[in-house]
């Protein structure tokens, strides 16, 4: 036994692919059942893909960069749940490509901030961060309120999910130009944001 362990620790080209079978297996191991579970998973009640203005909201918010200081992810920990609501369930997440979990809170988490603040609290807040929490040491993003939407790269974009099977249909994304009209990235943003958490589950 010790003489083939011998063999393959001195042939380098036997041990890396004896190295990549074993990481093979392995990674099958793991990956193959959490692929079945994720099948299984169902949205919540009431859980629908993003409308075009709250989609256009999201991208802005991935764009920005904001998950790099608000995770959107309750733990099942009391603290936590006493804080913020309800822990997360994977089938508030099962149209959000990519999905916003994590534990990275400079700021607080946003996975149910929906409907906290009404929306003028959200359009001040993110012009100038400090006019609403003087000690915020959040970047202020005032220019999203000179921008207007694209309503062509919203429609591609539900038309890639509709393609990933998110239940969009060809009137929702053919009623995209309508829907966005002459909002800002700044409504956009906020609608995203007000809608985050509304299919949560209540109590601890």
């Amino acid at each position: 036994m010790s003489n083939s362990h011998e063999k393959i620790e001195k042939n380098i080209g036997l041990m890396a692919v004896l190295i990549a079978v074993a990481v093979s297996f392995g990674g099958l191991a793991e990956i193959v059942p959490l692929m079945y579970q994720a099948e299984a998973i169902k949205p919540l009640p009431g859980v629908k893909p993003y409308p075009a203005l709250q989609l256009a909201g999201r991208d802005i918010y991935v764009r920005e960069g904001c998950y790099n200081c608000h995770s959107q992810m309750v733990r099942t920990l009391r603290f936590e749940s006493e804080r913020y609501g309800h822990y997360s369930l994977a089938g508030e997440s099962v149209y959000d490509r990519p999905f916003q979990w994590g534990s990275k809170r400079t700021g607080p988490d946003l996975a149910r901030v929906g409907g906290r603040y009404s929306d003028d609290w959200h359009r001040v807040h993110l012009i100038n961060p400090r006019d609403v929490v003087p000690e915020s040491n959040m970047p202020a993003f005032p220019w999203l309120a000179q921008t207007s939407l694209d309503a062509d790269t919203v429609s591609l974009h539900m038309r890639s999910l509709q393609r990933l099977g998110d239940p969009y249909t060809d009137e929702e994304i053919a009623g995209v130009p309508e829907a966005l009209g002459d909002k800002t990235e700044l409504d956009a943003v906020v609608a995203y944001l007000q809608a985050l958490g509304k299919q949560a589950p209540r109590g601890d």
